[in-house]
C-alpha cells in the first residue's frame, strides 16, 4: 500500500513550526499584510491617480486594479521565499531540528512536506488578509478574484520549493544575500507587478516570461479583472506547478545529501 502524501511525520513538523509561529505571529504582519496594504495605499492611491489622469492603461483600467492583484502574487513570492532561506538553513546549521526530526521514525520526505505545509499556512492567511484589504480598496473587478487565493498559494510554493533546495546546499547564509539582490528584487520590479512587461526591451520582456512571478501575477491579475480565458490559466498553472515539482525534487536531494550521509 502506498503511504500518503502528508504523514504523521510532516503534520508533527508542521504543527511544531505553527506552535512557534504562535508567539510572533504579530510580528509578521507587519511584513505579510501591512507593508503589501500600505504600499498599495501609496502607489496605488497616490501614483496611481497620476497614471489614470494620463494616457492610462488600456481598456480604461485604473492603475489601483492593476497593481493591487500584481502586489499579491509579489506578497506571496516574499513570505515563500523568506520562510524557505533562514529557516531552513538555521533548522540545518544553528538550531539542529531537521537533525532532531530525523532522530524519529519521520524522514526527510515528511520533513520537506511539513516545511511546505507551514508554508503554505503562511502564505494563504497572509494573502487571505490582503485579498480583504484589495476587495475593501475595490481593486476587485471580477468575483473570480476568490481565485486569486489559490493562485497567491500556487506562487508561494514555486518560491517555496526550489528556494528551500537552494538553502540545503548552503554552508552559510551569504548566499541569501545575492538570492534577494540577484533574483527576488529584479522580479518584483520587472515581472509585471507595477506595469506590464511589454514595456521593457524585448530581452528583458522575454526574461520576465519566464520568471514564475511573472506567471503569478497575471494569473491573479486576469482572476481579479475577469479577463483570463482558460487556456492561459492552464498554461500559467503548469507552469507554475513544474516549478513546485521540480523544486520539491531538488529539496528533497539537498537535505538528504545534507543530513542522511
Amino acid at each position: 500500500m502506498s503511504q500518503p502524501l502528508v504523514g504523521p511525520g510532516a503534520r508533527a513538523f508542521a504543527a511544531h513550526r505553527l506552535a512557534a509561529y504562535r508567539h510572533h505571529w504579530r510580528s509578521s504582519l507587519i511584513s505579510s499584510v501591512l507593508e503589501p496594504a500600505l504600499f498599495l495605499a501609496a502607489m496605488g492611491l497616490t501614483l496611481g491617480v497620476l497614471v489614470d489622469r494620463g494616457p492610462g492603461l488600456p481598456g480604461g483600467l485604473s492603475y489601483l486594479a492593476f497593481l493591487a492583484p500584481g502586489l499579491l502574487a509579489a506578497a506571496s513570492m516574499q513570505i515563500a521565499t523568506f520562510e524557505s532561506t533562514y529557516p531552513v538553513l538555521g533548522a540545518i546549521k544553528w538550531d539542529r531540528t531537521y537533525e532532531a526530526l530525523l532522530a524519529t521514525p519521520a524522514g526527510v520526505g515528511d520533513l520537506l512536506v511539513g516545511h511546505l505545509l507551514f508554508v503554505s499556512f503562511r502564505v494563504v492567511t497572509s494573502a487571505a488578509m490582503f485579498l480583504g484589504v484589495l476587495v475593501l480598496f475595490g481593486a476587485a473587478e471580477s468575483p473570480l478574484v476568490v481565485l486569486a487565493l489559490p493562485a497567491a498559494l500556487l506562487t508561494g510554493l514555486a518560491f517555496a520549493a526550489p528556494v528551500t533546495a537552494f538553502a540545503g546546499r548552503l554552508e552559510t547564509d551569504t548566499g541569501f544575500a545575492m538570492l534577494f539582490r540577484l533574483l527576488i528584487m529584479p522580479m518584483f520590479l520587472f515581472s509585471g507587478t507595477f506595469f506590464p512587461v511589454s514595456q521593457l526591451p524585448a530581452v528583458l520582456e522575454w526574461i520576465a516570461y519566464v520568471t514564475p512571478l511573472w506567471h503569478g501575477v497575471a494569473l491573479a491579475r486576469g482572476l481579479a479583472l475577469g479577463t483570463l480565458d482558460g487556456g492561459a490559466a492552464l498554461g500559467h498553472v503548469g507552469y507554475l506547478a513544474l516549478w513546485v515539482v521540480v523544486g520539491a525534487v531538488l529539496a528533497r536531494r539537498a537535505l538528504t545529501w545534507r543530513l542522511v550521509r
